[in-house]
């Protein structure tokens, strides 16, 4: 059981918070009946995420037991054994859209059910094709984005749409920049996920993703500004930007690992994700 709870790597249901993203934006994530359904967003996302885990590391357990620290992963230490490991990813797959279905939300279940399926070929096929690879991860996290507001039948604004796609592939191109900027410093085998990029095209990708991000929150935040007496939406721009240039600091010194680690070991990270969520939170409930 243990192997198992390690397998399913619960460090990254940290990813599920996306779930309240659009609750917040539209303001209505304070409201005490919302947060039964927002809960249950995260864990249907998390019951989902979780097979994938799975799956992938049995597709990919020999290429893990060759790795220097993907070896000690459970499937591939043979902690956990691997009829068991496929016996609770199918589980897991199909009670997420399942557990959907039980909770009255069926656009949740065909989204879920959308996600598992592209996240299975990623782990089959997709994750070796070059551009493809990007788009699939990134998509992930614009899924669970939008995951909230299906659950809740909140309608989505193009501007939150736009900052959670680029704002994702930033995080998304900036982890693979990170990790093959070490390779090339170091010396170590690179992933066949890695082979066909250049440290300068993937540069390209998170800085320009970067940059469209931060125009389309700033375009939001000035509209959501004209209909507030306080421009705490335009205040909120400050911590937004200087997070993304922390971030991206960390990409360039090859330090950006997955998206809940980077934030999580970084003490300005997290201070001016704080900063950004009162400002923009006061934002919602006042305007």
């Amino acid at each position: 059981m243990i192997a198992l709870v390690r397998a399913v790597r619960p460090k990254q249901w940290l990813k599920n918070v996306l779930v309240a993203a659009a609750p917040l934006a539209a303001g209505t994530l304070f409201e005490p009946d919302v947060w039964p359904l927002v809960i249950a967003a995260f864990v249907v996302f998390s019951l989902s995420a979780s097979g994938i885990y799975l799956l992938n590391d049995l597709l990919d357990v020999e290429e893990d037991r060759a790795h220097p620290t993907k070896r000690f992963r459970p499937i591939a230490s043979g902690a956990l054994p691997i009829p068991v490991a496929w016996v609770a990813s199918i589980l897991l797959l199909l009670a997420a859209p399942a557990f959907s279905l039980a909770i009255g939300s069926w656009q949740l279940g065909a989204l879920l059910a959308v996600y598992e399926i592209t996240q299975i070929a990623y782990c089959i096929w997709l994750k070796h094709v070059v551009v493809i690879d990007l788009v699939i991860v990134s998509s992930g996290f614009l899924l669970r984005a939008v995951a909230g507001a299906l659950v809740l039948d909140l309608a989505l604004s193009q501007w939150f749409l736009l900052v959670m796609s680029f704002g994702s592939l930033f995080m998304v191109a900036g982890k693979r920049f990170s990790e093959k900027l070490k390779i090339d410093q170091t010396g170590g085998v690179t992933r066949r996920s890695l082979e066909g990029y250049s440290l300068g095209y993937l540069r390209f990708v998170w800085s320009l993703a970067a940059g469209i991000a931060l125009i389309a929150y700033s375009l939001w935040a000035f509209e959501l500004g004209e209909r507030a007496d306080f421009p705490w939406a335009t205040i909120s721009i400050v911590p937004f930007g200087t997070a993304l240039l922390r971030y991206a600091y960390s990409v360039d010194s090859g330090h950006a690992g997955t998206p809940e680690d980077t934030v999580l070991g970084d003490r300005q990270l997290l201070a001016l994700a704080l900063l950004w969520l009162v400002s923009f939170s006061l934002t919602v409930l006042f305007r």
